[in-house]
Protein backbone atom coordinates (compact mmCIF):
# COMPACT_ATOMS: atom_id res chain seq x y z
CA UNK A 1 0.00 0.00 0.00
CA UNK A 2 1.09 3.58 -1.21
CA UNK A 3 2.09 5.98 1.73
CA UNK A 4 1.73 9.45 1.68
CA UNK A 5 3.83 11.97 4.00
CA UNK A 6 1.74 15.07 4.89
CA UNK A 7 3.50 18.06 5.92
CA UNK A 8 3.03 21.34 7.96
CA UNK A 9 5.65 24.55 7.29
CA UNK A 10 6.21 27.11 9.67
CA UNK A 11 8.52 29.48 9.02
CA UNK A 12 10.37 32.39 10.91
CA UNK A 13 12.59 32.34 13.73
CA UNK A 14 10.39 29.70 16.18
CA UNK A 15 9.55 27.67 13.04
CA UNK A 16 11.33 25.03 14.83
CA UNK A 17 9.91 25.24 18.43
CA UNK A 18 6.43 25.42 16.48
CA UNK A 19 6.66 22.45 14.30
CA UNK A 20 7.65 20.64 17.80
CA UNK A 21 4.75 21.71 19.16
CA UNK A 22 2.41 21.04 16.16
CA UNK A 23 4.19 17.44 16.00
CA UNK A 24 2.38 16.63 19.63
CA UNK A 25 -1.24 17.76 18.36
CA UNK A 26 -0.52 15.11 15.36
CA UNK A 27 0.06 12.10 17.48
CA UNK A 28 -2.90 13.07 19.77
CA UNK A 29 -4.64 12.96 16.37
CA UNK A 30 -3.13 9.27 15.39
CA UNK A 31 -3.85 7.84 18.77
CA UNK A 32 -7.71 9.22 18.71
CA UNK A 33 -8.98 8.47 15.19
CA UNK A 34 -6.59 4.87 15.39
CA UNK A 35 -4.91 5.32 11.97
CA UNK A 36 -2.90 2.43 11.14
CA UNK A 37 0.20 4.16 11.01
CA UNK A 38 2.09 6.51 14.05
CA UNK A 39 4.66 7.97 11.94
CA UNK A 40 5.43 11.38 12.69
CA UNK A 41 8.52 13.99 12.72
CA UNK A 42 9.94 17.06 12.41
CA UNK A 43 12.93 18.08 10.25
CA UNK A 44 14.80 21.51 10.06
CA UNK A 45 15.36 22.90 6.36
CA UNK A 46 17.24 26.30 7.48
CA UNK A 47 17.65 28.29 9.98
CA UNK A 48 14.23 29.70 9.27
CA UNK A 49 11.95 26.83 8.18
CA UNK A 50 10.97 23.54 10.05
CA UNK A 51 8.17 21.13 8.94
CA UNK A 52 5.89 18.62 11.01
CA UNK A 53 4.87 15.52 8.86
CA UNK A 54 2.76 12.38 9.25
CA UNK A 55 3.18 9.47 7.47
CA UNK A 56 -0.43 7.49 6.53
CA UNK A 57 -1.62 5.15 4.29
CA UNK A 58 -3.05 6.00 0.56
CA UNK A 59 -6.53 5.03 2.10
CA UNK A 60 -6.69 7.04 5.23
CA UNK A 61 -5.23 10.28 3.45
CA UNK A 62 -8.42 11.91 2.13
CA UNK A 63 -10.25 11.96 5.57
CA UNK A 64 -7.01 12.99 7.43
CA UNK A 65 -6.62 15.62 5.22
CA UNK A 66 -9.89 17.38 5.13
CA UNK A 67 -9.46 17.33 9.14
CA UNK A 68 -5.88 17.99 9.54
CA UNK A 69 -5.47 20.63 6.32
CA UNK A 70 -1.77 20.30 5.94
CA UNK A 71 -0.06 22.91 3.34
CA UNK A 72 1.36 19.75 0.78
CA UNK A 73 2.25 16.26 0.65
CA UNK A 74 4.30 13.93 -1.14
CA UNK A 75 5.17 10.05 -1.57
CA UNK A 76 6.88 8.61 1.24
CA UNK A 77 9.46 5.99 0.36
CA UNK A 78 10.82 4.13 3.31
CA UNK A 79 14.50 4.29 3.10
CA UNK A 80 14.97 1.34 5.48
CA UNK A 81 13.37 -1.40 2.88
Amino acid sequence: MRKLKLIWDFRGPDALKIAQHHEIHLRDYISSQKLALNTTGVETLSDLHSIAFMIVNDNEMKPVRDALKPHRGQLYIDSSL
